[in-house]
C-alpha cells in the first residue's frame, strides 16, 4: 500500500506527510509521583521547543499483579529489587493531578498527552479531553482495550516496539472497526537503552508502504543521532524520553534527555526539516557566484583574426563560467569570427558570424 492518508489534526498541529515533525518530551513517571515535579517538566518541555509533553496515566492495582517482578533495567536504574506494582505505585499520578497538569500546559502553549494503562485511565483522560492518545507498545496486544480507546473517536499514535508486521495489522483493524481512521504508528525498540544498532530505522519505510499511514519513532537510544536519522527518513513524530535531572531517582531517568540536550534535539530536528528540502534537483542561488567561477567556458586558443573559420584549435575550455558553456563547442565549430579574438577571451555570440 503507497497511498498515505490525510495528515491528522492533533490540537493545532497536523501530522503526516510535508508536516513539521511533532516532538513529544516523553515525562513519562519522571515526576516520581510528584505534581510539583510533573509541573516544572511542563515547563522545561515547553522551554525545549517540543510540541507536545506526555505522562503516563494509570492505577498500579489495573495494571500489573502484586508479586510480578520489575524489568531488569528497571532494577539497573533505581538500584532497589521490589515488586513492579511498589514500584508502579508510588509512581501514580491522582485525577486532581492530572487535572492540574493539563490545565498547567494549556497555560504553557505546550499539548498535554498521556498514556492511559487501564480503561478507567482511558476515560479519565477523555474527561479531561485530550486531543490524542497515547498507546504503549506493551499495549499492542490488548485489543479489547484498544477498541474502548478508539470509540472515543480521537487520534491514536500507536507504538510498535516488539511488534511483527500482521500484530500491527491486527491493531490497525481494531482500531478501524471501531470507526476510527486516525491512527499515526511509532516504530520502536523496546529495550531501555536501545543501541543504535538495533534501531532498524529502515523500517520507517517500510512500515509507511505497508500501511498507508503517518509513522513515526519512539527512540530509546541514549544519544540524538538516531532520532534525527528517523526524520530524514521520513518519521512525522519523534519521542524520547525526557527528564530533569538524570541523577533523579526512577526507572526512566537515566535513558531520558535532559532539558539542555532535548532542546539540542528539537533544533537538530528542524534543522534536518530545513536541510531535506522539496526534492526537486535545481541549483539555490547562492551558488551561481560559484558556478560562475568554478565551471568552464569556450576560451580562445590563441589569437584569432576576423573572418576566421573556426575549428578545434581555436577553442579551449576553461574557468570561469560567465561565457559559453562547453556544451556548445559544437554550435562554434565552422563559424567565422566577425571580429579580431584574442587569445584568452571568452566567446560571445556577438564575435561569431
Amino acid at each position: 500500500m503507497d497511498r498515505m492518508v490525510a495528515a491528522i489534526q492533533i490540537a493545532a498541529k497536523k501530522i503526516g506527510e510535508n508536516q513539521p515533525c511533532f516532538i513529544i518530551a516523553e515525562a513519562g513517571v519522571n515526576h516520581n509521583g510528584s505534581l510539583r515535579l510533573a509541573l516544572e517538566l511542563v515547563d522545561a518541555a515547553a522551554e525545549t521547543g517540543a510540541d507536545a509533553v506526555k505522562f503516563q496515566t494509570f492505577k498500579a492495582e489495573n495494571l500489573v499483579t502484586r508479586t510480578a517482578p520489575q524489568a531488569e533495567y528497571q532494577v539497573r536504574n533505581t538500584g532497589k529489587v521490589e515488586s513492579q506494582y511498589d514500584m508502579l505505585k508510588r509512581l501514580e499520578l491522582d485525577a486532581e493531578s492530572h487535572r492540574k497538569i493539563a490545565a498547567y500546559c494549556r497555560k504553557k502553549k505546550i499539548v498535554f498527552l498521556s498514556t492511559p494503562f487501564d480503561e478507567e485511565s482511558a476515560d479519565l483522560l477523555e474527561i479531561l479531553n485530550v486531543p490524542a492518545f497515547k498507546i504503549g507498545s506493551g499495549e499492542l496486544t490488548n485489543l479489547s482495550f484498544i477498541s474502548h480507546v478508539a470509540r472515543k473517536g480521537k487520534p491514536m499514535i500507536i507504538s510498535t516496539g516488539m511488534a511483527i508486521s500482521a500484530e500491527v495489522k491486527e491493531v490497525i483493524k481494531a482500531v478501524r472497526d471501531a470507526s476510527n481512521d486516525q491512527i499515526v504508528l511509532l516504530h520502536c525498540v523496546s529495550s531501555y537503552p536501545a543501541k543504535a544498532r538495533w534501531a532498524n530505522l529502515n523500517a520507517i519505510q517500510t512500515m509507511k508502504k505497508t500501511f498507508g499511514l503517518p509513522v513515526g519513532y519512539s527512540d530509546h537510544v541514549i544519544r540524538n543521532e538516531t532520532a534525527l536519522a528517523a526524520v530524514a527518513l521520513g518519521a512525522c513524530v519523534i519521542e524520547k524520553h525526557f527528564t530533569l535531572d538524570r541523577k533523579l531517582p526512577g526507572p526512566d531517568q537515566k535513558l531520558s534527555l535532559e532539558p539542555d540536550e532535548f532542546a539540542e534535539l528539537v533544533s537538530g530536528i528542524r534543522l534536518v526539516e530545513t536541510a531535506l528540502g522539496d526534492g526537486i534537483k535545481k541549483p539555490v542561488k547562492e551558488e551561481k557566484p560559484v558556478a560562475d567561477l568554478v565551471r568552464r567556458s569556450l576560451v580562445a586558443a590563441c589569437d584569432i583574426p576576423e573572418g576566421s573559420l573556426l575549428t578545434e584549435k581555436h577553442i579551449t575550455i576553461k574557468r570561469p563560467g560567465t561565457g559559453l558553456p562547453p556544451a556548445m563547442i559544437n554550435d562554434l565549430l565552422r563559424r567565422k569570427t566577425k571580429v579580431p579574438v584574442r587569445e584568452g577571451t571568452l566567446f560571445t555570440r556577438k564575435m561569431l558570424a
